[in-house]
């Protein structure tokens, strides 16, 4: 049975995801970060836990996080980032602007290449950077 937690693609089979299919990986493992970096924090209620993720979550968020780590990322990861960033999306959320939602689904892009390419640790560094507060 294939570990779903643990997979290592290939470069070539990334490459061979859409655009939008890596911005759909990459949503999904934003928010696990994100839930697990508030979970770990330890002082959330539920509802708290759920307002702070949608916080985090929300593509204005996610564009300035972008925004927060570009100047740090690779050749390769920064073609990732413009993948999602250059992807036909079809409408942005009410609560973004299409700059934001280009930006977000690029951070998700890059977020889904790196999980697949099994890159946990360069994972993990972006998002601390992300989270990091500015002094």
């Amino acid at each position: 049975m294939e570990n779903y937690f643990d997979v290592t693609f290939t470069l070539q089979q990334v490459n061979a995801i859409s655009n939008l299919g890596l911005a759909h990986m990459g949503d999904g493992v934003y928010e696990l970060m994100c839930r697990t970096y508030l979970c770990a924090a330890g002082d959330h209620t539920v509802k708290n836990l759920h307002k702070d993720t949608v916080n985090l979550v929300k593509a204005p968020t996610q564009a300035a996080f972008a925004d927060k780590i570009l100047p740090f990322l690779t050749e390769e990861e920064r073609d990732f980032f413009r993948r999602g960033k250059n992807a036909h999306t079809h409408a942005a959320p009410k609560s973004a602007s299409r700059a934001e939602y280009a930006k977000a689904t690029g951070l998700e892009t890059l977020f889904g290449a790196l999980y697949l390419l099994g890159r946990r640790q360069r994972l993990n560094e972006l998002f601390a950077m992300m989270m990091k507060e500015d002094d």
